[in-house]
């Protein structure tokens, strides 16, 4: 009888006839098998171990310095159509693109050892669950995956039990950015990746599968795949309200994810629970309800930055069994970056030089810290729950520094996706380019929505129908600024003040003042006590600038404009709902 995994086994001799390697190595996720890995990457220097006495079971990779971040100019998405992969994406033709990778993966890993990695993106005996396969020639790549997924035996009997999985084929390479592609085939539920050992380019389980594939598995199959932390605050009554929340990278997803309450508030009894950093699936329960899981296992999280003033959690989590990439270190060969205000200094720069801050940084602004979410002192006793967690509010959210006020809530569902569709942040490090620039981008999906925006647009707003019980739409903005250019808000711990007002809307227990871009609270409906805010901070904080956001809508417009014609006739209506509202 045929086995289920024929189609595996034929496509992983196919793939070692194109790449010729020297050996074939099923990865099984165990012990044994990641001390090998570990051992060898030391030997040739691909690892550093770090401090044992300070960070036990810890090593640092250093990346090549022209492969440090994603390259969303050589990301493409390769749908038969190139109207379905919409003008968010660069497109080719899928013979095309096939054609040009099998190129480059011929004869690529003669002389060295293929991977074959059966992982599952969330809880492994999840319904919401799914399987892939990637196959590459880097053991950073798979000591990372065993991190990031559930990785190793039991995906591939789940796997062989499915016969269903996504097929992602991956290599170094040469590391030459001239020869780096990274293709998206999502009616194939395939992907190849060439000419990168970065993470995000790398790890085909994350923002490949997780999102770019996973986007049109979901809008196949009716759920949601979403660059979304999932966070639950439990109230001092014992309710606990689970949140998802889309920023850009770099713009304190990590933070809110492992947010710590404010003294006054842990004594109140108020918790955080950490359930993910980063992806969100979510799709409709019995009830009506969104229930979402986080599909990695673990946080790929930006370390510069990272300190026990604004993320303490974080921090405590690195302290053991983690792979830091890209961050300086100690004369002791403890791992350093900017931020860290530890008291230690630099030894060595990322590059492994000599530290010396006129000729760059100690860590590299996208250094990286891989770690399993179970360290994470906030992690949440529900994260491996099979059905999910039911979902209260959907956070947007961008760094903005003027403008937009600290919170506001949407009118309704169609309202909301607006307001995820107007989202618009400044650039960071974490993609390459220039940085600080503001760039419009649609809950936090820009570069990673495997299909066209405007079908994106009206996925979302399938999910208004008859029997559903949607969570509430909300707006934050921790950047905003003062006229000498300092941050109004405190951020950090005190956004719990803010997740607060949401759980007292949501459960109908506090106010807001109606405007034509939503809800606003008012002052006295947050609580502040102890936070030194001047009038003119609260009057930005909580304001509305009438002039400013006819601007805003006007350019929102013209942004919607380039979807045409596929963005949905209700978000266009709802435009200009609001935008006559304004005046």
């Amino acid at each position: 009888m045929p086995s289920r995994l024929d189609a595996l086994n034929r496509w992983v001799d196919d793939v070692a006839r194109l790449t010729r390697p020297a050996a074939i190595h099923w990865c099984d996720g165990s012990d044994a098998e990641h001390a090998a890995l570990i051992a060898r990457m030391e030997a040739d220097g691909t690892l550093v171990r770090l401090n044992q006495a300070t960070h036990p079971g810890s090593w640092l990779h250093r990346s090549h310095p022209d492969d440090v971040a994603r390259v969303e100019h050589l990301t493409f998405v390769c749908t038969t159509e190139r109207e379905d992969a919409g003008p968010n994406n660069h497109w080719m033709a899928p013979a095309e693109a096939h054609a040009k990778m099998d190129a480059l993966f011929d004869g690529c890993m003669q002389g060295r050892t293929m991977y074959v990695i059966p992982y599952c993106m969330g809880p492994i005996d999840s319904p919401l669950s799914r399987c892939g396969v990637e196959i590459t020639d880097s053991p950073y790549v798979v000591v990372n995956m065993r991190i990031m997924t559930r990785m190793g035996a039991p995906a591939l009997a789940r796997i062989e039990r499915e016969d269903r999985f996504v097929k992602g084929l991956h290599s170094t390479g040469e590391l030459d950015p001239a020869r780096r592609f990274i293709m998206h085939f999502p009616e194939e539920l395939t992907i190849k990746s060439y000419g990168s050992g970065y993470g995000g380019n790398a790890l085909l389980g994350k923002k490949c599968h997780a999102l770019r594939i996973a986007s049109w598995q979901a809008r196949q199959e009716g759920w949601l795949a979403e660059h979304m932390l999932i966070v639950g605050i439990q109230t001092p009554q014992g309710k606990t309200h689970y949140i998802a929340a889309a920023f850009p990278s770099a713009c304190g997803k990590t933070n809110l994810a492992m947010l710590i309450p404010p003294e006054g508030y842990r004594r109140a009894g108020w918790k955080v629970w950490t359930v993910g950093d980063d992806i969100c699936w979510m799709r409709p329960g019995a009830d009506g309800r969104l229930y979402a899981i986080n599909p990695e296992a673990g946080f790929f999280g930006v370390a510069p930055g990272t300190s026990a003033k604004s993320n303490p959690n974080a921090l405590a989590t690195v302290q053991a069994n983690t792979i830091f990439t890209n961050v300086g270190v100690t004369a002791d060969n403890q791992p350093w970056w900017e931020g860290l205000d530890n008291g230690l200094t630099p030894a060595l720069d990322w590059r492994g030089e000599p530290f010396d801050p006129a000729t760059r940084p100690a860590a590299h602004p996208n250094a990286r810290f891989t770690v399993s979410a179970r360290q994470c002192p906030s992690y949440s006793p529900m994260a491996e729950d099979p059905q999910g967690v039911p979902i209260s509010a959907i956070v947007f959210g961008g760094r903005r520094a003027s403008l937009v006020p600290l919170v506001f809530q949407a009118r309704d569902w169609t309202h909301g996706v607006l307001v995820g569709a107007a989202m618009g942040s400044e650039t960071t490090a974490a993609a390459a380019g220039a940085v600080g620039v503001l760039r419009r981008d649609p809950m936090a999906m820009k570069p990673f929505s495997g299909y066209h925006f405007g079908d994106y647009f009206a996925h979302w707003l399938a999910f208004d129908r008859a029997g559903a019980q949607l969570p509430a739409i909300f707006h934050v903005n921790w950047f905003r600024k003062g006229e000498d250019g300092k941050f109004l808000w405190p951020g950090f711990g005190e956004n719990l003040r803010v997740l607060e007002w949401m759980i007292g809307r949501v459960e109908g227990l506090v106010g807001a003042v109606e405007t034509p871009i939503g809800l606003l609270p008012r002052p006295q409906d947050l609580d502040l006590a102890g936070l030194d805010l001047t009038d003119a901070a609260r009057a930005a904080l909580f304001g509305f600038d009438r002039d400013g956001w006819r601007a805003e809508f006007d350019a929102l417009a013209a942004d919607l404009a380039t979807y045409a014609p596929r963005v949905p006739e209700a978000l266009l209506q709802e435009h200009a709902r609001v935008r006559q509202a304004l005046g």
